[in-house]
């Protein structure tokens, strides 16, 4: 039996989603943060050693990291390859754009969303008087100077991946790299607003809208990313 050390909040939801589109039977432990930092309870270390989530266990296998564990699924039991490209001699163009899309969603389109989420915490810090006039100056000067718009050119990519008319991030279906960027589109959907970005938010209105994205919300408790 497949088991998901599940963190309310996190990145373990889009594995939650992807079982739920395979249709795998599993079982769920689920862990609430600390309600003052916010972070991961100390219990997830007897899991992982860094106390991090998702953890999946399978078949005597303890794996962490999103992608990681999302690829290990798809290749161990998408065996009709419903959520990824058929493997071809070669690589097709499908093939190729599914695997970008699966590392570019933490690789490179979450550390300016991590550092916008950081900034607006220093920002909102309570501290001395005296200090919160530099720290402020240091912060809006460090997001307008580069996480601003480093934001920007990432929307802006994706956004115009989305434009090709293609509906999805690898090609004209539905895939595991989809799940895979949700997380970072869902960030910035909340952190920023969609506004200015139609194909974004209409990608995220069609996954919210899947049956098994909705059951994954269900078993997994409220995933306040996708307010928004």
């Amino acid at each position: 039996m497949i088991t998901v050390h599940h963190l309310e909040n996190s990145r373990s939801q889009r594995v939650l989603w992807l079982l739920e589109e395979l249709a795998l039977p599993y079982q769920l432990v689920r862990y609430a943060r600390d309600p003052q930092t916010l972070l991961a309870p100390p219990a997830l270390r007897a899991v992982h050693p860094l106390g991090k989530s998702p953890v999946l266990v399978d078949d005597g296998h303890t794996l962490a990291e999103s992608g990681a564990v999302l690829e290990y699924l798809v290749e161990r039991y998408d065996t009709s390859h419903a959520l990824s490209p058929t493997p071809l001699p070669g690589d097709s163009p499908e093939r190729l754009q599914y695997r970008y899309w699966m590392h570019y969603a933490e690789g490179s389109a979450m550390p300016p969303l991590l550092l916008s989420l950081v900034f607006a915490r220093i920002r909102a810090t309570k501290m001395p008087f005296f200090a919160r006039p530099v720290a402020r100056r240091i912060v809006d000067g460090a997001m307008a100077g580069f996480v601003g718009p480093q934001l920007k050119l990432h929307l802006d990519w994706m956004e115009q991946s989305l434009a090709r008319g293609v509906g999805w991030f690898a090609g004209e279906r539905f895939t595991a790299a989809d799940i895979q960027m949700s997380f970072p589109v869902e960030a910035a959907a909340v952190r920023g607003g969609l506004g200015a970005h139609p194909n974004l938010a209409d990608f995220l209105q069609r996954i919210h809208a899947r049956p098994a994205y909705q059951r994954a919300v269900a078993k997994g408790g409220p995933f306040a990313l996708s307010a928004g």
